[in-house]
């Protein structure tokens, strides 16, 4: 620990003397403590050039990673210090919520949450609980997973969503047969709205994605008219960046917090559930 401390106040401040100051050592003991790094490893981590102390490229290569071991030590040791140890909490989400609601609000999880360290991962709606060791996911659906307890958190009904620059080509619903459909992996979806439309006789055809944020995404440059949430894309729709042809929504289904009813609910997903209803 003691080279280690000895090589990071040196590579801050390319300077044995300064880093002896830091330590409240002698130079000559941070002289000895680098070197007895080096003979530990096998490679040098300075090099004395015309302009003064320099850093090898092994020294450069170890040098950010025993600063931010010292700064996770210590970040853990203030933890300790300010009220006890982290606690981790690991989410899926489902990607059209991550980027259209939840990614925003989280500044807010953390400053009421400080020790809770939340690990994201996204997907694409057909997730596994228990294979991925999820404390929590949210998915979109209509609620009624098996060994799921499933808490409601808002509708998400869909209309078709295309570019502006499309937006003149769509004056009836009619008008969708005349143009690509962009489909996701949930095949009754387009249906669903084409019925509710009387545009029935139209049969999707179109690229299949298995994300709706990325069909979204197609839909802005061009590639067709996506069928989406609008309420997950305000801030394209306000923005012009996107447009929403038609004012008809069909709901097939919310977003939906779940976990598995055999999992122990801890503290954090205690703080996070009430959290995340209270702000939906």
């Amino acid at each position: 620990m003691n080279t280690l401390r000895a090589f990071d106040a040196a590579a801050r401040h390319l300077n044995f003397t300064r880093a002896a100051d830091e330590l409240c050592v002698t130079q000559a003991a941070v002289s000895h403590q680098v070197k007895a790094l080096e003979e530990h490893i096998g490679r040098s981590l300075f090099r004395r050039t015309a302009r003064g102390l320099v850093l090898t490229d092994e020294g450069n290569t170890l040098a950010p990673t025993v600063a931010d071991s010292f700064a996770r030590i210590e970040r853990q040791i203030d933890a300790f210090r300010s009220g006890g140890p982290m606690e981790v909490l690991t989410l899926g989400v489902v990607g059209t919520f991550a980027v259209g609601f939840l990614l925003e609000r989280l500044a807010d999880f953390r400053n009421q949450h400080p020790r809770i360290e939340l690990r994201l991962l996204t997907h694409n709606n057909k997730v596994d609980l228990s294979a991925e060791s999820l404390d929590y996911c949210v998915r979109f659906g209509d609620g009624a997973w098996r060994s799921v307890e499933a808490d409601h958190l808002m509708a998400a009904p869909l209309s078709p969503l295309c570019a502006p620059e499309v937006l003149e080509q769509l004056r009836h619903p009619d008008d969708l047969s005349k143009l690509t459909l962009l489909r996701s992996y949930r095949n009754a979806d387009w249906q669903a709205w084409l019925l509710a439309a009387g545009a029935s006789g139209i049969t999707p055809r179109g690229p299949l994605f298995d994300a709706s944020a990325l069909m979204v995404q197609a839909a802005m440059v061009g590639e067709g008219v996506a069928l989406a949430p609008p309420r997950m894309f305000l801030r394209e729709l306000q923005q012009g960046r996107l447009a929403q042809p038609f004012d008809l929504e069909v709901d097939v289904g919310g977003y939906w917090l779940t976990r598995l009813l055999s999992k122990e609910s801890t503290p954090a997903m205690r703080a996070f559930r009430t959290w995340l209803l209270g702000v939906v």
